[in-house]
């Protein structure tokens, strides 16, 4: 099932690394091809010898060889692989892979890697529970890499309870389902606009609202890692994307994402309305900055932005697939009900700014999924990198199998 799959394990600092010979093992039986990462404190635990033999490659515990002087290069370790999996991470490196702490070889390729990252903690169950974990685990979810969650269990410590890294078995079983993700929507269009609008009154002031970016970045990752070529039209944000199966087409006002909306559709399998586009634009637009005259107020007068779901809706074809958001502070399932209905949309992804930690310029998203059969799917508060894979599951279970 993994047949040809390269496969790097970076292992640190924890009692749960006499697991990763088995997992080691269970990799090659797959098919998989396996090299190995050690930090320092990973050496109390499990020898490079051992690692070695089974893998059939040379383990990596430093920069460089003391003997001879010989480089491994980060870099080189980050791009051979098709994913990197650190297992166990500890408390320590979690918190240098969140904060960019490169002190050691496994951290340096985590930070060259240009695949994708799973990260499998294990932990004391109070240290696990611990506010920098949690901060930590969210900031790394919203890097784009991956959690395997630690399951319930008998503890080194003596205490039950969460913090025990996942079976060998159930991390294969992960990896296995990852690669086959991949195929999800392998070679389709998607076309993702995600953030605000900044709709101009003169050359330094504008009308625009909150919105991040996080979440359309956040599924524009989600597709391309499955396999998508993703058109992200992007308003201003603070994000970057350097995936090679995504191109973004940056834009400031509503009228510049509508014309790249509107051009890219035609063209695409699946349509994502993520932005938050403004509802209005000033009429009148100086040219010169408009200077404060304190005798008096300034009205603007706005008028209504072109709408973008409803013309996709207008235009959409047999087989294309059309997502809008509704971010609602009252009547949130009616509003949601009417702009899926009037919209001629497959699905609308509906959030509260009545929920804590959804919204605006946040890191997580508590989301509500309505399809266009009108059935309702509620789901807990998590990371936009989690919610992007809801809706991409749910985008998914539309197309025959």
């Amino acid at each position: 099932m993994l047949k040809g799959k390269k496969i790097l394990i970076g292992v640190t600092g924890s009692i749960a690394a006499y697991k990763i010979p088995f997992l080691v093992r269970l990799l090659l039986k797959e098919g998989a091809d396996v090299k190995v990462l050690l930090t320092p404190a990973a050496r109390d635990f499990v020898t490079p010898l051992t690692l070695s033999t089974l893998s059939g490659h040379p383990v990596y515990t430093d920069f460089y060889e003391k003997e001879d002087g010989t480089w491994h290069s980060h870099v080189d370790l980050g791009n051979w692989a098709d994913v990197y999996l650190v297992a166990p991470v500890s408390a320590t490196t979690m918190g240098k892979m969140a904060n960019g702490i490169a002190d050691n070889l496994l951290i340096a390729t985590y930070l060259a890697a240009k695949c994708p990252v799973f990260y499998a903690p294990a932990m004391d169950l109070d240290m696990y529970k611990h506010p920098s974990t949690a901060a930590n685990i969210v900031k790394l979810n919203n890097f784009g890499n991956r959690l395997i969650e630690p399951e319930q269990g008998e503890l080194a410590s003596g205490l039950y309870g969460a913090g025990r890294m996942q079976e060998p078995e159930t991390i294969v079983k992960i990896l296995i389902d990852f690669f086959k993700k991949k195929k999800d929507f392998k070679n389709q269009h998607v076309l993702i606009s995600a953030g605000p609008t900044y709709e101009s009154i003169d050359p330094v002031r504008f009308i625009g609202n909150f919105s991040s970016g996080k979440m359309g970045y956040a599924l524009a990752e989600e597709f391309a890692q499955r396999g998508a070529l993703v058109h992200l039209v992007s308003g201003p944000v603070n994000i970057q994307t350097n995936h090679p199966n995504i191109k973004v087409t940056n834009i400031v006002s509503a009228d510049d994402m509508y014309t790249a909306c509107i051009d890219a559709f035609p063209n695409s399998n699946i349509g994502i309305m993520s932005a938050a586009v403004a509802d209005y634009t000033p009429k009148k637009t100086y040219q010169e900055k408009v200077k404060k005259h304190t005798e008096s107020d300034w009205e603007i007068n706005l008028t209504k932005t072109k709408d973008i779901l409803k013309s996709l809706g207008s235009k959409k074809e047999a087989g294309q697939v059309l997502v809008g958001f509704a971010l609602e502070t009252e009547n949130e399932l009616d509003n949601a009900l009417q702009k899926l209905r009037n919209k001629n949309l497959d699905l609308i992804v509906l959030n509260s700014l009545r929920d804590k930690g959804a919204g605006f310029g946040v890191a997580t998203n508590k989301v509500t999924l309505i399809d266009k059969n009108e059935k309702i799917e509620n789901f807990n508060l998590k990371s936009k990198t989690e919610v992007a894979v809801d809706i991409a599951n749910k985008i998914k279970s539309f197309q025959p199998s």
